[in-house]
């Protein structure tokens, strides 16, 4: 019998002030059996970052051919692709012909690692964006996980603040590639 996902409900409020976004969103986020709670609040953390009303979860782990992440506009074309992790380089190169933006998320021990491996092949690829999310925010995200979450967002100077009643935890991600969505984009 395989192992099922683990539905969390989220309640994310953001207020994006470099891009004059603020909006509630009801989130519904399965965690993938393979999937540890950090990696499931990574793309919490680049849903908020990406953060529109057409941005959905895709397969990511279970597929693929989908994103974590993925932002289609009205006739289905896909205007944003997000990774989480450390993809392979075809992946990404895939992505970026079927998308108008990808953006990859990268945390973890080694992703400075992965990067240095990876940059010169991906650095001709102008529709990508790379960050890198430190490590001990991305392990502290762990302590506001609940199977129903209260979550709030802030987000200036690209200085990322989510703070829940488990806690707060501040995210300064490294921009290694491409820039942060601004309020022209």
């Amino acid at each position: 019998m395989a192992i099922k996902s683990i539905i969390f409900k989220a309640q994310l409020q953001i207020a994006d002030m470099d891009r004059y976004y603020y909006a509630d969103h009801a989130l519904t986020v399965a965690l993938h059996p393979s999937e540890t709670e950090e990696r499931m609040m990574v793309r919490m953390v680049a849903f908020a970052i990406f953060a529109d009303e057409a941005l959905v979860f895709g397969k990511g782990l279970s597929d693929d051919d989908e994103p974590d992440l993925w932002q289609k506009d009205l006739t289905g074309a896909v205007e944003r692709w997000i990774m989480v992790g450390l993809p392979d380089e075809r992946l990404i190169r895939k992505a970026t012909g079927r998308a108008r933006q990808v953006v990859v998320c990268c945390y973890g021990r080694t992703a400075d690692m992965w990067w240095n491996d990876n940059h010169s092949k991906l650095s001709r690829l102008d529709n990508l964006t790379v960050l890198r999310l430190p490590v001990e925010s991305t392990q502290a995200l762990k302590q506001l996980v609940s199977r129903t979450m209260q979550l709030q967002c802030t987000i200036q100077e690209s200085h990322i603040m989510m703070t829940s009643e488990g806690g707060m935890v501040e995210i300064e991600p490294e921009i290694w590639q491409g820039s942060l969505p601004s309020a022209q984009t």
